[in-house]
C-alpha cells in the first residue's frame, strides 16, 4: 500500500481518499477533495445506493445538484475502498460509527500500514455515550484517529464557497499538519486544534443547543430571547465539556462557537428546523421516525443528559432539552422553568 507509515509519516500529494457514507455532508466533502486533485471513493452503505450514484453521476436523493461530472470513484465492495486508502473519512451518522468499524475491522487488520480515519460525525453513541473518535479507536484498534468539525453546510461546501473547519489527530502532529496541507484550498481551509476530544464534544453539544435554538423561534419568542439562550448556551458547553475532559479554549473556536452559531441560525439545520418543529406540537419520536436524514441531536441530548446526571454537572439548558424530547415536557414550559431558575451573577 502507498499509504502512511507512522515511524516516518509519509503523506505525499495527491491521496488516496476514502468517504464512508453518502450522504449530503459525506458528498460535499468528496466534491471538496476531488476538486484537489485527490483520488476520492465514495462508498455508501448500501449496494443499490452505490449503484444508484454510479447510475446518475449525482447524489439525488441528499445532494442534488451537484454532479459528479466522473471526478468520483462510487465503491460497491468494502474492501476494493478501504484497502488502498491513505486517508478514510468516517461520514456515517455517530449511531452507526461502530456498525461500521465491526464491518472493516478485518479488512484494516489485513493492511500494513493502516490508513488514518478521520471523523466527521457531530454526536455520541447512546448506549456508551462514547465520541466517533472513541469508538473508532474501540473498533479498529492500531489506526490513527482524528476529527473534522466546524460550521459547514453541505450545499455550500459542495457549490466551492468559503469554509473553515478545524481538524485534530489524535497524539499525531505531522499527521495532522499533512493533512491540513492536503485538505485546504482556495476556498476551504483547515485549522489544526491539539484538543481532539474538545472538537468532537463542540461539534457533538451544538447540535443539543440547537434544537434549543429551534424550539425559540418555534414558539416565536423574537430575537432577544434567541440572543439570551445562545449566550447562555456558550457558557454551558465549556462547562460540560471540561467536565467531560475537553478545554475551554476549544469551544471559543470553529468547532464550538462557529458550529453552534451556524447550526441555530441557518435554514438548512436540521437540529434547529427538528426544534421548530417540536415546539410547534409535534411529538419527538414521530418527527425522528420520518425523518430521512440523521438529526444527531436527538439521540446526543440523551447521551449527554446521561453523562450530566452521573457526573452532577450543571447544566440547564441541556437537561430541559432533554426533557422536552423524552418526557414530552412543553417547551414553553421549559422556557418558564429557565426563566424562574435563582437569580445569580453572570
Amino acid at each position: 500500500m502507498k499509504g502512511l507509515i507512522f515511524a516516518h509519516v509519509q503523506m505525499s500529494l495527491p491521496l488516496s481518499i476514502t468517504i464512508i457514507g453518502a450522504g449530503a455532508w459525506s458528498t460535499a466533502m468528496a466534491l471538496h477533495l476531488a476538486r484537489l486533485d485527490h483520488k476520492v471513493i465514495l462508498l455508501p452503505r448500501r449496494k443499490e445506493q452505490a449503484e444508484k450514484l454510479l447510475a446518475e453521476d449525482e447524489n439525488k436523493d441528499y445532494l442534488p445538484g451537484y454532479p459528479f461530472n466522473g471526478r468520483l470513484e462510487i465503491a460497491c465492495s468494502d474492501r476494493e475502498a478501504i484497502e488502498g486508502a491513505d486517508v478514510v473519512f468516517m461520514g456515517a451518522p455517530s449511531y452507526a460509527v461502530r456498525e461500521w468499524g465491526m464491518r472493516i475491522r478485518d479488512i484494516v487488520t489485513d493492511m500494513v500500514s493502516p490508513p488514518l480515519f478521520v471523523s466527521l460525525a457531530k454526536g455520541l453513541e447512546l448506549s456508551s455515550g462514547k465520541t466517533p473518535c472513541e469508538l473508532m479507536e474501540e473498533t479498529l484498534p492500531g489506526c490513527p484517529v482524528g476529527c473534522l468539525s466546524g460550521p459547514t453546510f453541505a450545499s455550500e461546501v459542495a457549490a466551492g464557497r468559503p469554509t473553515a473547519m478545524t481538524l485534530a489527530v489524535q497524539g499525531n502532529d505531522e499527521l495532522a499538519s499533512k493533512l491540513q496541507e492536503a485538505a485546504s484550498g482556495p476556498n476551504l481551509r483547515l485549522y489544526l486544534s491539539k484538543d481532539l476530544k474538545g472538537v468532537e464534544m463542540g461539534g457533538c453539544l451544538k447540535n443539543v443547543y440547537a434544537i434549543s435554538a429551534g424550539c425559540c423561534q418555534g414558539l416565536g419568542l423574537g430575537d432577544n430571547a434567541l440572543a439570551a439562550l445562545l449566550t447562555r448556551a456558550m457558557a454551558e458547553m465549556p462547562r460540560v465539556g471540561i467536565e467531560l475532559g475537553a478545554e475551554k479554549e476549544t469551544f471559543l473556536g470553529l468547532s464550538g462557537f462557529g458550529d453552534l452559531m451556524a447550526t441555530c441560525h441557518g435554514d438548512w439545520s436540521r437540529n434547529r428546523t427538528f426544534g421548530e418543529e417540536v415546539a410547534r406540537g409535534g411529538k419527538a419520536s414521530d418527527i425522528i421516525s420520518a425523518q430521512k436524514t440523521a438529526v444527531e441531536g436527538y439521540r446526543t441530548a440523551k447521551a449527554f443528559y446521561d453523562q450530566c446526571v452521573e457526573k452532577e454537572i450543571d447544566a440547564p439548558i441541556l437537561g430541559e432539552v432533554y426533557r422536552i424530547l423524552y418526557e414530552d415536557k412543553p417547551p414553553s414550559r421549559a422556557l418558564e422553568d429557565l426563566m424562574n431558575r435563582d437569580l445569580r451573577h453572570e
